[in-house]
């Protein structure tokens, strides 16, 4: 039988940091997508990069959602690129409008509006194996017109609160007048001396209700089924402790100018309400003394704010724990319950009719205007399909709940990787810093896949096995496991799977995603000979104009040991290790 003779070894000639060309395309232009528009060209080359962004403007949620008093519910102060802190903020929860102008900001500073596509909408993603390359639909949205790419590498920086959904409430479309979501807003409608309903009881509605509750000659009529609970001001002790007033929200032009030229105090500011928001994460865990406190706190908050209509109290009074739904601060919601032109209707909605909302129990509501602050679709499966290796698909994936390598790649879906997916939200601590991590670390694998000349990775399916385990058991001792419905769980809210939250602190997740565990990786190459990457002898360095020769002498480059450590030293101990 005749053999064949291998094709003798060659050298690759590139020097080794072999920046390789790939084709990376990102789905979204929010806080996700805008970071990796900075990050990418900034720590690696030779990358053809495109966002793709559905909208006719950058921002993600903080584009399209703009109903009355949508702010961010986290101070704003931590809700911001590490690189690019803003002293200005206007408030201590600063509005939509505030947050997208920030993030556009950002997009220009750094150049990366000329990554980003508008009004293009990807459509579907397929691998294809036999070129080992992901081919996307793409649609212009402005024509509808449809076109096809490929691509070595995908993001999916869609968020999880992307694709709102209405109530499924019947005859909701039989409703004569104005309709809308909190997601779609119509800000054109003058909502003075209207019958107001609003349909939900999260986060959305109680920014909305405190904002409609002020115009003139309205009566409002708030449809809330689900029990919550309302806290305090987020960071409430810290301004205390900063010596300034928790109850005023916004920032003089004075205060705002000091934190621009004094670093130093604005830096003690950030850290403050950092610190604080991290160190609740022991209020997760359910029996713990900080949850029993905050049980405590926040019933009797409430207690006081509904007096003047203590029937309300049992709605804000649940049996389960703090934060087993998002926990939202809701400054005003509670004094506008109260007020004399809002009811508070918490019996069941039989239908919607063409003049109000018919209730199970024969009472009818007239209404003008049906606002639906009724979130999201939080399955985490893209309204657009996604196939795999093999036909595997994200919808057959995630199903009944999904399963994740660390919440940002699936096994299946090799180069496929996913910024605040499945259990990548945070039920105490700064959202944006995960971003960060998952970010970083997804670029760290675009550059071992360049520079070692791997043409695709994805998790082994024994590590997503793992770590799908590791999230069921974490949160069965946590709160967010109490009988609750939340966008946190599976199965509409009501499963028994915590399927939105990282399973663990923010400065944990920080940890577990510093450096990739390739190990849990299966890595394909074109190349026999694995270290053919090594290439021709030489490095970049040594090119002409290519870079520095001694660059391991300069300062940014060395790492001083200190000189004198004693053991039992605090600034020393337990001190994180280097990147």
């Amino acid at each position: 039988m005749a053999t064949t003779t291998p094709a003798p070894f060659t050298l690759k000639d590139d020097p080794v940091e072999n920046f390789r060309p790939l084709k990376v395309r990102v789905i979204g232009a929010g806080f996700s997508g805008i970071y990796l528009g900075v990050r990418i060209p900034q720590r690696l080359r030779n990358i053809d990069l495109q966002i793709y962004e559905k909208n006719d403007g950058i921002g993600g949620t903080w584009w399209e959602n703009r109903y009355p008093g949508c702010a961010c519910d986290i101070p704003a102060h931590t809700y911001q690129y590490t690189f690019e802190p803003n002293p200005r903020w206007s408030g201590f929860y600063a509005s939509s409008e505030e947050i997208c102008e920030y993030l556009q900001n950002v997009a220009d500073k750094y150049d990366v509006r000329r990554f980003v596509k508008l009004n293009h909408k990807v459509v579907a993603c397929t691998w294809d194996d036999s070129i080992k390359k992901w081919r996307l639909s793409v649609q212009e949205t402005a024509t509808g017109e449809t076109f096809m790419e490929e691509a070595d590498l995908v993001i999916s920086c869609r968020g999880s609160l992307n694709e709102f959904t209405w109530p499924d409430i019947p005859g909701l479309q039989s409703f004569e007048g104005e309709k809308m979501h909190s997601a779609a807003w119509n800000e054109s409608y003058d909502f003075r001396h209207k019958k107001i309903g609003v349909i939900g009881g999260g986060s959305s509605s109680i920014q909305i209700v405190p904002v409609l509750q002020k115009e003139e000659g309205a009566h409002l009529s708030c449809f809330v089924r689900s029990k919550v609970w309302i806290s305090d001001r987020f960071g409430d002790h810290v301004m205390r402790s900063l010596g300034l007033d928790p109850t005023r929200l916004g920032f003089t032009e004075e205060e705002r100018e000091e934190f621009a030229t004094n670093a130093e105090k604005y830096l003690k500011f950030r850290k403050a309400i950092e610190e604080d928001g991290n160190s609740v994460h022991a209020s997760t865990q359910r029996g713990s003394e900080m949850a029993k406190m905050f049980v405590e706190m926040f019933a009797g908050a409430a207690k006081t704010r509904l007096l003047k209509k203590p029937e309300l109290l049992e709605y804000f009074n649940p049996t389960f724990g703090v934060g087993c739904r998002r926990l939202t601060p809701g400054p005003g919601y509670l004094e506008a319950l109260v007020s004399d032109n809002v009811d508070f209707i918490p019996d069941k909605i039989e239908t919607i009719t063409p003049k109000g909302i018919q209730l199970e129990n024969g009472r009818h509501v007239d209404l003008d205007v049906l606002c639906c602050a009724t979130g999201f679709n939080t399955s985490s499966v893209p309204p657009f399909p996604v196939t795999g290796k093999n036909g595997a698909t994200l919808k057959e994936k995630f199903s009944p709940y999904p399963k994740t390598y660390l919440s940002l790649a699936v096994d299946d879906f090799p180069n496929f990787f996913i910024m605040l997916g499945p259990n990548s939200g945070i039920g105490a601590g700064t959202l944006t810093i995960l971003l960060e991590a998952e970010g970083d670390y997804i670029i760290k694998c675009i550059r071992k896949l360049q520079k070692e000349d791997y043409v695709t990775m994805a998790p082994k399916r024994a590590r997503v096995e793992d770590f799908s385990e590791y999230v069921g058991e974490y949160f069965k001792k946590t709160i967010y496991a109490d009988d609750c419905k939340s966008w946190y769980k599976s199965d509409g809210g009501r499963g028994d799977r915590i399927t939105a939250l990282w399973p663990g602190s923010i400065l944990q997740a920080m940890e577990v995603l510093r450096a990739p565990r390739w190990e849990d990786f299966d890595f394909e190459s074109h190349e026999d000979n694995k270290l053919r990457w090594l290439g021709n002898g030489w490095s970049v360095t040594l090119l002409p104009g290519q870079g520095d020769p001694s660059w391991y002498l300069n300062a940014e480059e060395l790492d001083f040991p200190p000189a004198d450590t004693p053991e039992n030293d605090p600034k020393y101990r337990n001190r994180p290790f280097s990147h």
